[in-house]
């Protein structure tokens, strides 16, 4: 049977990844919100999605059917609330929240749009889970500037950890001062969806490097070396701020961080 040219594309992209253009993005109606898909099988990814939302003011998201899927959701501009389950919190630019499976999740606009993009993933053997409990160990709203789990150089952290869900997604914050590099490398066993939330800077992607700023991201498979540069210097150089979250194939993920010894003071 002949390949399309669309499953030419898929192929192409499972192996060398993919850039993704905030600028590019075709949003579509969805009840109140609108709706963009960013990452998913139309790109080759295979264990998760991302969509971009925007929320218009006074609106509200909550997709039915979310509980069936681990979804994290971080919001890029506007501000409002957050609900996971009881617990409810507010939100606003790069604050992050994480709905384990089981447990409904909403959010809602205040007087302005708020854009959001949201991760969903599931178990690779289906079915379904019990939600994972607040307090049980996991915390359900983080900031891109929390500072538990600070490493550098250059500053980066873990908002939330794959072992602590079923299906392993996690999402992890790297801030880049002029002239830094968040390590060039790959991982076999999960595809990763990183975004820009602050500056313009740089990721290499398979083989080459791509300028991106903010709202832009790559997708990378397993196995397809990637990270982010800030290539900027000088007194006018600001710093770099991306995000990311990863999907790993089997819940064997592979170990994240450095020695406590290099953990470092948060910036702000």
């Amino acid at each position: 049977m002949n390949l399309t040219m669309q499953d030419t594309r898929q192929e192409i992209r499972r192996e060398t990844g993919a850039v993704l253009r905030g600028a590019e993005l075709e949003y579509r109606r969805h009840g109140d919100c609108w709706v963009s898909p960013v990452a998913g099988p139309h790109i080759g990814a295979r264990h998760s999605t991302v969509d971009a939302v925007r929320i218009p003011a006074g609106r509200q998201w909550s997709p039915p059917g979310a509980a069936a899927a681990e979804q994290v959701a971080v919001v890029l501009a506007g501000a409002g609330v957050g609900t996971v389950g009881y617990e409810i919190s507010r939100m606003r630019a790069a604050s992050a929240l994480y709905s384990p499976m089981g447990s409904p999740y909403s959010l809602s606009a205040g007087d302005r749009e708020m854009t959001v993009y949201i991760w969903s993933a599931v178990p690779s053997q289906g079915g379904t889970a019990p939600a994972v409990r607040p307090g049980a160990g996991q915390a359900l709203f983080r900031s891109l500037w929390n500072g538990e789990t600070w490493l550098t150089p250059p500053a980066a952290n873990v908002l939330f950890r794959p072992e602590a869900g079923h299906a392993g997604l996690c999402l992890r914050c790297g801030i880049m001062l002029p002239g830094e590099t968040l390590g060039v490398r790959r991982r076999e066993e999960s595809e990763t969806v990183h975004f820009v939330f602050e500056g313009e800077g740089q990721f290499f992607l398979h083989d080459r490097w791509v300028e991106l700023g903010p709202g832009d991201g790559v997708f990378a498979p397993p196995g397809v070396r990637h990270g982010a540069r800030n290539p900027h210097t000088g007194r006018l150089a600001s710093r770099f701020v991306v995000f990311g979250g990863s999907v790993a194939e089997s819940l064997s993920y592979p170990a994240d961080g450095l020695p406590d010894s290099q953990r470092g003071r948060p910036w702000q």
